[in-house]
């Protein structure tokens, strides 16, 4: 039986118009209806389009409701959450605003009436560098009241930490401390956040939501209708890449080997740029795969041997795998470690074979998969620009091998990548934008980059694009590692790079070269006066590697040389650098 058609033929439309209307219409909702005529409405009265005999609207369409949405992101995914929230928000009404921990006015917090927090933790507890100085005055005594601001907070992170989502917590705490007001509770997020996340989304943007005015009247945000400013985004399905070049940079005399991977692309390369990443879907280790197979009690299952292989995370091993372990099993032991408290101890260096082999206990193909989580694919700066290489991403990966509990372990990614992956193979990869990690827009600043070992594969891209587009800015590189002879990565192409102009200077750092340990912070300490001239003169500086020490030693050396160089005691050096990272001159892509 055919609808009957909603626009009757005395509507001021031709036929075909009419016809296009009438599909379009006939399987709206209600509330969708209601929010177009809103929408036409408003759009009309802006632009002044109204008719003369058209029938004025019942009542004008209400102002879109404030939203603010802060992120603290160091790998982009909070970030990417946060986006996620705007636009979904835009289209129910509200009127967002999608603010970075690095830029937000802690003081002027209290004015807001709805907050979303979306907060990643890093390593052990620690805040994103970025949002190290808000979440601090956010913590600290002289944060503002909050009375009257209503918010609701997602929390990210990796339970093989300890600290699982613990800014996230800290923050969720601290906001009701300040007199805000939650309306829905927090959701803490492992690696596999994307389900979890979009639930909690639409939760949080339900629970915000101003009660409904009478009458159809529905909130537009007319500075937004229709606008073309949208960032355009980068495909986040993977894409197959072949194996073109494996390389081990190191020699054979080092204890160290890090693969210099070339990949070429199926199709034409995704639009990554200099600072992206590239994550590379791994898979597990076969012989540990049979391993967990065999203390299972579970071998010859050849779909979960599969399983376990390419989709499952089988090295992880946290607090809460023991707490699925156990409420699978119900392995009575295993259980003490959780009650007397002694799980976290117990796990640390450990991996799930240490768990079934430990607490032997009867298992299935589904237990398995209830006590893992999926396999997440690992990140590494892409070491190329597109501008030089064409249709190709390079990767340089440290194969990471080292004993625990008389264990042999292996990082998964790395060591498939070293082991088990050659030249002709192939791989599925996605790109990771980091828009926070990117060469100045000036072609004519200077730019200095500081990375060791691995660290050093984004500024390879960087000067790779500098060069190709002729940028006259300076480059300046510091690069560190063991030994000169052995670990010294693409010596030749920063010689090269040196004749040709597009590295201005190298200063190398080789700790185990003689007996007192040189690293890239007492270079830059040699170095001081050069380089605060060149930060004088504007240029960006760039820290790519280690995290935990590296990163933090690497800075204490700049706020020291802001010191001793121009005379300043140290809270004004401190406040030196911090003024660099608030200008984006100071940027980090730390792991």
């Amino acid at each position: 039986m055919s609808r009957p058609a909603l626009l009757p033929r005395t509507a001021p439309f031709g036929d075909a118009e009419r016809a296009h209307l009438d599909a379009a219409l006939g399987s709206t909702t209600a509330l969708q209806r209601a929010w177009l005529a809103g929408f036409l409405a408003g759009l009309d009265a802006a632009s002044g389009a109204v008719p003369a005999e058209a029938p004025a609207p019942a009542a004008p369409p209400r102002a879109a409701e404030p939203l603010t949405i802060v992120f603290a992101s160091e790998s982009g995914n909070s970030e990417k959450l946060a986006g996620d929230v705007g636009k979904l928000a835009r289209k129910n009404g509200f009127k967002p605003k999608v603010v970075d921990f690095a830029d937000l006015d802690v003081p002027a917090l209290g004015r807001e009436k709805r907050l979303v927090v979306i907060a990643a933790t890093w390593g052990e507890g620690e805040p994103p560098a970025r949002a190290v100085r808000a979440y601090g005055e956010i913590m600290g005594e002289g944060a503002p009241r909050l009375d009257g601001v209503e918010f609701g907070v997602l929390a990210l992170g990796d339970t093989s930490y300890a600290e699982f989502c613990a800014i996230g917590k800290r923050l969720d705490a601290r906001l009701e401390e300040l007199g805000a007001k939650r309306v829905l509770p927090r959701v803490d997020c492992d690696l596999d956040f994307d389900k979890p996340a979009a639930a909690w989304i639409k939760d949080a943007l339900k629970a915000l939501a101003p009660a409904e005015p009478a009458g159809n009247v529905v909130a537009v945000d007319f500075a937004r209708a229709g606008s073309a400013d949208e960032d355009v985004e980068v495909s986040r399905e993977p894409v197959t890449v072949e194996v073109i070049e494996h390389v081990n940079l190191n020699s054979s005399r080092s204890d160290k080997e890090t693969i210099h991977l070339a990949l070429a692309f199926e199709e034409a390369a995704p639009a990554y740029e200099p600072g992206d990443s590239l994550e590379l879907y791994p898979e597990n280790d076969p012989a540990l795969v049979d391993q967990i197979l065999r203390a299972a009690g579970l071998e010859g299952d050849a779909a979960l041997r599969q399983a376990l292989l390419a989709e499952r995370d089988i090295t992880t091993l946290s607090a809460a795998t023991v707490e699925r372990f156990v409420k699978a099993t119900g392995h009575e032991e295993a259980r003490r470690l959780i009650d007397n408290g002694e799980v976290r101890a117990w796990i640390e260096g450990r991996h799930l074979i240490d768990l079934i082999e430990t607490y032997p206990a009867k298992l299935t193909a589904q237990h398995l998969s209830d006590i893992t989580r999926p396999l997440p694919p690992r990140a590494y700066s892409i070491a190329s620009s597109r501008a030089e290489v064409g249709d190709e991403a390079h990767l340089t990966i440290a194969a990471v091998r080292y004993t625990t509990h008389d264990r042999a372990r292996t990082g998964v990614a790395s060591v498939h990548v070293a082991d088990r992956i050659r030249t002709g193979a192939k791989l599925k990869v996605r790109v990771k934008p980091n828009k926070h990690f990117r060469l100045p827009k000036d072609p004519a600043t200077d730019v200095i980059m500081v990375g060791p070992g691995t660290g050093v594969a984004p500024f390879r891209a960087f000067v790779q694009e500098r060069r190709a587009t002729e940028a006259p800015g300076r480059n300046w590189l510091f690069f560190g590692d063991r030994h000169f002879t052995h670990d010294f990565l693409y010596q030749l192409e920063w010689q090269e790079a040196l004749e040709d102009g597009s590295l201005a200077r190298i200063d190398v750092a080789f700790s185990r070269d003689q007996p007192e340990k040189i690293y890239v912070q007492d270079r830059i300490w040699e170095q001081r006066r050069e380089l605060v001239a060149w930060l004088d003169g504007g240029a960006h500086f760039y820290v790519c590697g280690d995290a935990k020490a590296m990163a933090k030693d690497v800075r204490a050396a700049l706020v020291k040389a802001f010191a001793d160089v121009k005379g300043l005691d140290a809270a004004a050096a401190e406040a030196a650098v911090a003024g660099l990272e608030r200008g984006h001159r100071y940027q980090q892509d730390v792991y």
